[in-house]
């Protein structure tokens, strides 16, 4: 699979340079386009069309229209997923895991449950065949870098006398599933209208949190 050009690293509060606003308005269109027409129905006619760029340009700034392909999957699931990183960081480190996994089964919910992520799961699920290696990429950047943080939160926990795990990456796993499993499926295979509302998400959160402390913990936490 080949790789797109690399983006021109920006130096902290230098405004964008010409290339540089090119190319995200290159990146901008064809993300609309892919995720409206598919990978098949997108041309990079119609990319340098509504990017207003020559077709040149776009070739310049991305030698394939697979290497632009594989830049936008890349950027939207670390996007995504350097979101949700954020709030595992220093997950392990806090005293209450009730409050903890609370807030952040909420936060996950709401950054994964988007109609722009949906529809990206959805396109790489049908490229599978096409591109192998963009759902391997979807999965390390997204539930597999998550659970990873998590197990490494649970273990901290556990050696603390916070929660009683003895495999750390199990539990992350079924805590994962039990949080993104039902809601996520419900988005991909019923469309975006079936994503919650965010009343919704929060006693779906309530409730994923109670059943892991129900096995793993000692509380459960309140609505």
């Amino acid at each position: 699979m080949k790789a797109s050009i690399p983006l021109e690293r920006e130096e902290p509060g230098r405004e964008p340079g010409r290339s540089e606003r090119k190319r995200a308005a290159i990146l901008d269109a064809a993300t609309e386009i892919f995720l409206r027409h598919g990978y098949l129905g997108a041309s990079m006619d119609e990319v340098a069309a509504q990017a207003e760029v020559s077709k040149q340009t776009v070739y310049k700034q991305f030698e394939s229209k697979e290497a632009l392909f594989v830049e936008i999957v890349g950027g939207m699931t670390g996007a995504a997923g350097d979101k949700v990183q954020r709030e595992i960081a220093d997950l392990g480190e806090q005293d209450d895991p009730e409050k903890q996994l609370l807030a952040y089964a909420e936060r996950q919910l709401t950054v994964v449950l988007t109609p722009r992520l949906m529809q990206l799961r959805r396109l790489v699920i049908g490229e599978a065949n096409r591109f192998p290696a963009l759902g391997r990429a979807l999965y390390d950047g997204g539930p597999g870098r998550s659970v990873a943080g998590l197990a490494a939160a649970f273990a901290r926990w556990t050696e603390r006398g916070l929660l009683g795990i003895e495999d750390p990456r199990a539990a992350a796993s079924h805590f994962n599933w039990l949080v993104m499993g039902e809601p996520v499926n419900s988005a991909m295979l019923l469309g975006d209208e079936s994503i919650p509302e965010p009343e919704a998400l929060r006693r779906h959160a309530v409730d994923s949190v109670r059943v892991f402390l129900a096995a793993y913990g000692s509380r459960a936490p309140s609505a």
